[in-house]
């Protein structure tokens, strides 16, 4: 069920580097208006989804499973193509298997599998610069998808599966979406806070929580439910009116707006990108 291979860049693929529009994108903390939609997606696939469930620390700390996982996605793209985590990243994921309800067998590894949680990402990407950014132009999306081929390929898995264009990747997702993703309860459990209240994270206190809760709650549903495809919206039960959907886009219309990104590009790196786009700028001598 496991296919690995050297991890290479290859002639179909666009650089991942300083000047690649996943650079300027991935690690911009403008992508925390777009909530957990690629966790929520990558987990609705059943594969993943019970991975999940049979060997995460995901349920009893949510916290330290985004600590553990975070890290080693953005050294992958934000390393170089000889120093990056994509390898590691694989094998963090070795003993990840076991059965799935129905007795079929699962494993992370798997390529269709991977590429599902790593398809997550790319159009994170994608989802978040053309709502919060600006509109993307077709071009911009191909050479996005270009790029990420790079970036699979640092995980040393089998590129097999790999849509050969952009074209083909959104094929490819819409087939998913229509098809193939489910509402596993592992991500029927990351969502539960939309109805029922985001639970009070260990470093925060009772008192400190009950204060902030109220206004921390409302904002994280209607960024969650608002940030997911209409079908995932439904599969899932979430609830989202017509009302909420304007409110939405007018949202995302005030954060693509000219005045907004202009004062976006002037403030500090330390204010934009996140510590690992940061240090990767720097260390290349780039200025995005």
């Amino acid at each position: 069920m496991t296919e690995l291979v050297d991890a290479e860049p290859k002639s179909d693929a666009a650089p991942l580097d300083a000047h690649s529009l996943t650079w300027r994108w991935f690690g911009d903390n403008r992508m925390f208006l777009i909530g957990p939609r690629p966790a929520v997606l990558q987990n609705m696939l059943a594969e993943l989804g019970q991975g999940v469930l049979d060997h995460s620390v995901f349920f009893s700390d949510t916290a330290e499973r985004l600590r553990r996982t975070i890290p080693p996605i953005f050294n992958t793209v934000y390393g170089s193509e000889q120093d990056n985590a994509g390898t590691r990243v694989r094998d963090f994921h070795t003993d990840i298997k076991g059965d799935m309800p129905d007795g079929s067998r699962y494993h992370a590894l798997s390529p269709e599998t991977y590429f599902w949680a790593h398809a997550t990402f790319v159009e994170q990407v994608l989802y978040f610069a053309d709502t919060f950014v600006k509109r993307l132009t077709y071009a911009e999306r191909e050479q996005i998808y270009a790029e990420s081929k790079t970036w699979y390929r640092r995980y040393g898995v089998s590129d097999r599966i790999l849509p050969a264009d952009y074209a083909e990747f959104v094929q490819y997702w819409d087939r998913m979406m229509e098809s193939v993703v489910v509402p596993h309860k592992t991500a029927l459990y990351g969502v539960g806070y939309v109805t029922k209240g985001f639970p009070k994270p260990k470093a925060v206190s009772p008192l400190v929580w009950k204060l902030v809760a109220p206004v921390f709650n409302p904002v994280a549903a209607f960024l969650t439910t608002g940030g997911l495809p209409p079908k995932a919206r439904e599969m899932l039960g979430l609830p989202w009116t017509e009302r909420q959907e304007r409110r939405y886009q007018r949202f995302a219309a005030f954060w693509r707006s000219r005045p907004v990104n202009a004062i976006w590009d002037r403030l500090p790196m330390s204010l934009r990108y996140s510590k690992f786009a940061q240090a990767a700028y720097a260390r290349e001598g780039v200025t995005p």
